[in-house]
């Protein structure tokens, strides 16, 4: 198993012989209006130039759209990704999205879905706390993460756009992944707090999975993100997370 962090949610991982592109969003730095209503709004995002060519970034086997937010399946990608490369959606609604710009063969994650021999099972996650959800929920809108498994490879834990409930907690257990993937940038709406995972959720995580190395993305590349890597790093050495959680920069790959 490989993993690069690209930059922010997307990701390319080397996983039983095939090589997926997590969550594309492949337009220069400052591309984007910051999300109206949203912490830092007024701030333009990507908020890093690209670390790698986008050829080389788009030389994959399979693409993963965990959800179509912006910041997750962008413009710029749907025009450079192949419309022929198999892309995995959570659900016929997202699906359809894809579909309408062009991309032919969409596959829908399940609990039982596979690309060449490795499974890949969709788990459950919650964008935003349940005031969040009550509130704002049909913006927030549905989210996933992915189990990888495939023999001779260790588990892997994509978690997604999600904070740490519950669900979260199950997967953990049921699946005992030994590497995690963590979107804990912590983006913010203000009066509604984090809608993704803060360096709390992180230790949460820690805690319930105590054999697993943690690896954290999603941070530092969209306006809300509030939570640096220096920040996350900091407290980790702080409360002892050191040798189990990652923090890598943009270009890194990690290998297990």
């Amino acid at each position: 198993m490989k993993i690069t962090q690209i930059r922010s949610a997307t990701v390319k991982i080397d996983y039983g012989g095939s090589r997926f592109l997590i969550d594309p969003v492949l337009a220069p730095k400052d591309s984007y209006p910051g999300f109206p209503g949203t912490l830092n709004d007024h701030t333009r995002w990507p908020k890093a130039e690209l670390p790698l060519p986008v050829s080389e970034i788009i030389d994959v086997d399979a693409v993963i759209v965990t959800h179509v937010h912006k910041d997750h399946w962008d413009e710029a990608a749907m025009g450079a990704i192949p419309k022929t490369l198999t892309v995995f959606s959570q659900h016929e609604e997202d699906a359809r999205i894809i579909r309408d710009a062009g991309f032919t063969d969409i596959r829908i994650l399940s609990e039982s879905s596979t690309f060449a021999g490795v499974s890949l099972i969709k788990t459950p996650g919650q964008h935003g706390s349940d005031k969040a959800i009550t509130a704002i929920g049909k913006r927030l809108g549905e989210v996933c993460g992915v189990i990888f498994r495939s023999d001779g490879e260790k588990t892997l834990y994509l978690a997604g756009d999600t904070i740490w409930f519950r669900r979260v907690e199950d997967t953990l257990r049921k699946y005992s992944p030994d590497v995690v993937v963590l979107y804990c940038g912590d983006a913010q709406i203000p009066g509604l707090g984090s809608i993704i995972m803060n360096k709390e959720d992180v230790y949460e995580v820690f805690k319930a999975a105590p054999e697993a190395t943690l690896i954290a993305s999603h941070m530092e590349g969209v306006n809300h993100a509030v939570l640096s890597r220096e920040e996350l790093r900091y407290y980790s050495a702080e409360i002892g997370m050191t040798d189990r959680l990652l923090i890598p920069e943009d270009g890194e790959t990690l290998s297990f």
